[in-house]
């Protein structure tokens, strides 16, 4: 680990805003089902950003939406150290961030605790044989319709074709995963999507205009954005 790295993953344990619980720990996470009441200590909403990094798109969000509670969700620590850093800074008391596995989703969230999901420039992983682990696969979407409220939405971003398709295709219910099988279009309906959000310039969509730092890399490199927003219908 290099010294910035160890700095911050070091330094990242002693911040109020930042929750860490390994596998063993689970059971003792206080927040589950009472993150509004115990936490936030608010009513407000609760959006969630999945493999967050540096919590680029979970600041940017709390910035426009004071009225709305934002967790960053990311198991490395020392990249969640910058956007918890930030939110403490800028006293963005409505964002946590929280160093999980996606995995555990639900042994964090209660279900319907969860209004909207957003996955900005996760790993695609390209090889066919990883499928399961695209944060779009019904492995997760599995996950996401247990804390969803009725209503409630997934967002996608991504600079990838493939994984743009892919969740085109599982949406669609045109992926059949024999190893996580789910009825998606019983849980799940296509809202919108769109292979190139910057096409005629800024997004007429603000939310859709927060850059993070790959996703700015990707477009110097002359990379389309692509968009893909779902409804969750129901829990059961």
């Amino acid at each position: 680990m290099g010294k910035n790295k160890l700095k911050h993953y070091n330094e990242v344990a002693t911040f109020s805003n930042v929750l860490q619980f390994s596998s063993l720990q689970k059971e003792q996470f206080p927040y589950k089902g009472k993150w509004n009441t115990d936490y936030f200590k608010n009513n407000n909403p609760i959006v969630l950003e999945l493999a967050c990094g540096k919590g680029e798109y979970t600041i940017g969000l709390a910035q426009q939406f004071p009225n709305t509670n934002f967790i960053g969700i990311d198991v490395k620590g020392a990249r969640i150290w910058r956007g918890a850093k930030t939110a403490l800074e800028q006293q963005l008391n409505h964002v946590a961030f929280l160093r999980i596995m996606i995995e555990w989703l639900t042994d964090f969230f209660a279900e319907q605790e969860v209004s909207e999901i957003w996955i900005t420039f996760a790993d695609p992983y390209l090889s066919s044989s990883k499928d399961h682990k695209r944060l779009t696969s019904t492995k997760f979407l599995n996950l996401y319709r247990q804390v969803l409220k009725p209503g409630g939405f997934v967002h996608l971003k991504t600079d990838d074709d493939t994984l743009y398709q892919f969740t085109l295709d599982v949406l669609n219910a045109e992926v059949n995963d024999e190893k996580y099988p789910l009825d998606t279009k019983h849980f799940f309906e296509l809202v919108e999507h769109n292979n190139d959000i910057y096409k005629d310039g800024l997004s007429s969509n603000p939310l859709l205009n927060i850059r993070t730092y790959y996703e700015s890399k990707h477009l110097a490199n002359g990379k389309k954005i692509k968009y893909v927003k779902a409804t969750c219908k129901t829990n059961h």
